[in-house]
């Protein structure tokens, strides 16, 4: 992709989110320097949650961006039951968080907000995964050995928890990893 003088920053920690911008061949930074606090405890309206926290996230960046500028930040969560489940803070919470999930389909969705010192673009993906059943034994496995504290609903779809607890995915297995690459890419292109 041509990116016609344009500068991209992805302003994510996320080693997935850089792995698969990377995947578009496209040139960027990583900056994730920024003053937003994650918080959607008080947001009632559960599946807007990601596109309000990414663009959060957007305007929470540390500096104002430049004329050749490109801000790309996203947010992920899981819900099932009705309950949002974010990052877990620790090993207890990230137990029950898959507990739950197992045996039970659950929603995944992730929001992008791409940003320029014009405009903004927020959109996001849905994604539908069923677990099947998970035991006590096979959740500390994954815990103890891959520690997903940094991943909505304690999990991450391409390790080893997924390759032995996913039976489906309907939507986009970007999406469940949290960057919807099809959309970024469509999305990101009307920028330039």
């Amino acid at each position: 992709m041509d990116l016609k003088g344009k500068k991209i920053i992805l302003g994510s920690a996320s080693p997935r989110r850089r792995e698969l911008l990377s995947g578009l061949d496209i040139e960027f930074e990583v900056d994730t320097e920024n003053g937003f606090r994650e918080n959607f405890r008080e947001i009632k309206a559960v599946r807007e949650i990601p596109s309000m926290m990414s663009e959060g996230k957007s305007y929470g960046f540390h500096r104002p961006l430049g004329e050749n500028e490109i801000l790309i930040t996203a947010d992920t969560v899981v819900i099932c039951g009705g309950r949002v489940f974010g990052k877990p803070a620790d090993r207890a919470e990230a137990v029950s968080m898959l507990k739950t999930l197992a045996g039970r389909p659950h929603e995944v969705i992730t929001a992008v907000t791409i940003r320029s010192c014009r405009e903004k673009d927020t959109f996001s993906d849905r994604a539908t995964v069923r677990f099947g059943e998970l035991s006590d034994e096979e959740i500390n496995y994954y815990i103890d050995k891959y520690k997903p504290f940094d991943k909505a609903g304690s999990y991450g779809v391409q390790e080893w928890i997924g390759y032995i607890g996913i039976e489906s995915i309907e939507g986009s297995f970007y999406t469940v990893m949290g960057f919807p690459v099809y959309k970024v890419y469509r999305h990101l292109k009307k920028f330039l």
